[in-house]
């Protein structure tokens, strides 16, 4: 992982520093098939002049759009040195123009340094219409951006300083990208490292269950929007600097080293302007099949993510190494249903990190608890990754494995399988006055009524908002907004329970109006009362109807195509059948706590709200032998009140 160095260049612009990594929403660059109209009559791109250390340059693509590279090479390189690349693409500026800071000191340079003396050249690359890079994004991820990096990556193999092998690697955005890398199936490039990244973003960041995940994106879009158009008072304002004391410091994006009056840096920020705005476009999108943005965009969940472009990825044969939190938005299961999907080398570590591995999130630990393993110890272990695919002599193997780090239990277990062998599904039912039970109702009759409180909050420390910077993930002791919202409590356990892999719930609901977000959380309730959060489920009613149609990947529950043919709107009055996953998880619920699951219509700070009309739903649960509400948890041991 790499480290960035603060600049003795005062808390506002240190401040800034942040935006230029910011942990992406697993939303791509969109690019465009438009020739950049400063791109006509572009020679090709020639090697790097010379062997200087740092360089920042224009590379032309097929169709003429100029995308700004910066490549670091080691101190001391000779003529006719060879040694690796390691790629990192973004669309959150590959670097900031500097004024006044001595190399050693810039934004980039530790990160540089690093690869450097691993024995790589760095290439950092701003994504097309972005930073830097001429062209127009018209979403995330498009064709355009994606063959561009092939591009790229064919330049990197040709400069005489390459040994002709490849890798890339990056958090978040830039996991993406190098993800998105392998499916232009590229011979020099041998292996990958997609960290934290969103493979499928549409299903697990932006719209998970259908719900969109409003807080976090408004804040991604309005900030991707001032870093496209160079904006940095818009920046400085947005992280609570002063812009004149960031400018001072910070010009913006850095531009390539030919561009010495400017030009070239505001006639590409000039094409930005045509960027699509997600958040606008989202809000105006409902259904997967639904055209997105100005462009008219369709099927834009898979197509602008990694999971729509498995068969290529396969085909590539490209190693991973992949690194994902169990409270990173919906990402794990992403990551899980990539292995039991592709047969890619993968080896798979699931910790309990924020967005990028900034902190460690298990609840049950005190807060700024260090990360572990640290930096060092994790940037080893990538390292060790890519000798062995892109050095000579190196193995070329990667274990297909899982390395999944229990919460509560402060335990790593390694498994080629997922599930994991050992746990068996225990259905747990809802009962009378609140309880959670493993014994099924045996009356016809049982409900329980509730109305959405729509000030019920997660919080902005949740695993949405990691997802848009990295922040940590702290929800607290949930035990007053739990009396905003509908529990079922389970006895105290009498022996230690561990829940790992995918809980799934089944809600019988009678709701008064025709849509609606349901939520569901799996919580751990101490002897002292202490109500942590544990992971979290939702559907939006209108989504609940399931297909027998075989899903893009592996799925852990019930597969939904999310399409508007496929919409069923809730009947009012009328009881619906809702079944969905919770995000995949491993805890150790300890003796004598108890096992919580609790229901809610909405998540004030993270979701939008949902009926749109602003009206409030009146829900009737049935817990009862006709409709038995319930959650199945992989457990073991199977029966741990016996």
């Amino acid at each position: 992982m790499r480290r960035r160095r603060h600049l003795g260049i005062g808390g506002a612009a240190r401040r800034l520093a942040g935006l230029a990594v910011l942990a992406a929403a697993a939303c791509g660059d969109a690019a465009t098939a438009d020739r950049s109209a400063a791109g006509d009559d572009v020679p090709a791109a020639g090697p790097v002049s010379a062997l200087t250390r740092n360089q920042a340059l224009h590379v032309p693509m097929r169709d003429g759009v100029r995308i700004a590279v910066d490549v670091w090479l080691p101190e001391g390189i000779q003529p006719g040195d060879r040694l690796p690349a390691m790629m990192r693409a973004t669309r959150y500026w590959r670097a900031r123009g500097e004024v006044g800071v001595p190399i050693e000191e810039t934004s980039n340079f530790a990160e540089a340094e690093r690869w450097n003396r691993a024995g790589y050249a760095l290439v950092l690359v701003d994504g097309r219409g972005s930073g830097a890079s001429f062209g127009v994004r018209r979403f995330e991820l498009a064709e355009d951006e994606v063959a561009d990096y092939g591009e790229v990556a064919d330049w990197i193999a040709d400069q005489p300083w390459s040994n002709g092998r490849v890798g890339a690697y990056g958090v978040s955005y830039a996991g993406n990208t190098a993800e998105m890398l392998a499916v232009n199936g590229r011979p020099a490039v041998k292996a990958i490292a997609p960290l934290f990244n969103d493979f499928d973003n549409f299903g697990h960041l932006i719209f998970p269950g259908g719900v969109l995940t409003v807080g976090f994106l408004e804040a991604w879009s309005n900030r991707t929007r001032m870093q496209d158009l160079n904006d940095i008072c818009g920046l400085s304002d947005a992280m609570g600097a002063a812009c004149d004391e960031v400018q001072s410091r910070v010009t913006g994006v850095k531009p390539v080293d030919a561009d010495v009056d400017g030009s070239l840096l505001a006639a590409a920020v000039a094409e930005h302007e045509a960027n699509t705005v997600p958040f606008g476009a989202a809000l105006e999108y409902e259904f997967r099949d639904d055209p997105f943005g100005p462009y008219g965009e369709t099927n834009v969940g898979h197509r602008r993510s990694p999971s729509g472009h498995l068969p290529q990825i396969e085909e590539s044969g490209t190693a991973m190494f992949v690194r994902v939190g169990w409270q990173d938005a919906g990402t794990v299961n992403g990551t899980l249903g990539r292995y039991n999907t592709i047969s890619n080398p993968q080896q798979v570590f699931i910790g309990p990190w924020d967005h990028g591995a900034r902190n460690d999130t298990d609840p049950f630990k005190a807060e700024n608890t260090p990360v572990q393993p640290d930096a060092d110890a994790r940037f080893g272990e990538l390292v060790a990754f890519f000798d062995a695919h892109l050095k000579e002599g190196g193995s070329g193997e990667t274990p297909t494995e899982i390395h999944y780090y229990t919460l509560g239990a402060d335990r790593w277990t390694r498994t080629e399988t997922w599930p994991p062998a050992g746990f068996d599904d225990v259905t747990w039912y809802f009962g009378e006055g609140g309880t959670l039970s493993m014994e099924a109702p045996a009356s016809e009759a049982g409900e329980d009524s509730y109305t959405v409180d729509f000030t019920a909050t997660t919080g902005t420390r949740n695993r949405w908002y990691t997802n848009g910077g990295g922040g940590d993930v702290v929800y607290g002791d949930r035990r007053a907004e739990d009396e905003k919202l509908l529990t079922y409590t389970g006895t105290p356990l009498s022996v230690d329970t561990e829940v790992t892999g995918h809980p799934v719930v089944t809600l019988h609901v009678a709701s008064s109006e025709r849509d609606g977000a349901f939520i569901v959380y799996l919580e751990d309730v101490a002897p002292d009362g202490t109500v942590r959060y544990i992971t979290e489920g939702q559907l939006r009613g209108v989504m609940r109807a399931v297909t027998d149609a075989p899903p893009l990947y592996r799925k852990y529950g019930p597969h939904r195509s999310e399409s508007r043919a496929d919409a069923l709107p809730l009947v009012p009055g009328e009881v619906a059948e809702l079944s969905f996953d919770l995000w995949a998880t491993s805890v150790l619920f300890r003796a004598g706590h108890r096992i919580r699951v609790t229901l809610a219509g909405a998540d004030a700070d993270t979701f939008l709200r949902y009926p749109r009309d602003g009206s409030v739903p009146e829900w009737t649960v049935h817990r009862n032998a006709i409709h038995a509400s319930r959650i199945v948890l992989p457990m073991r041991p199977a029966n741990p009140n016996r």
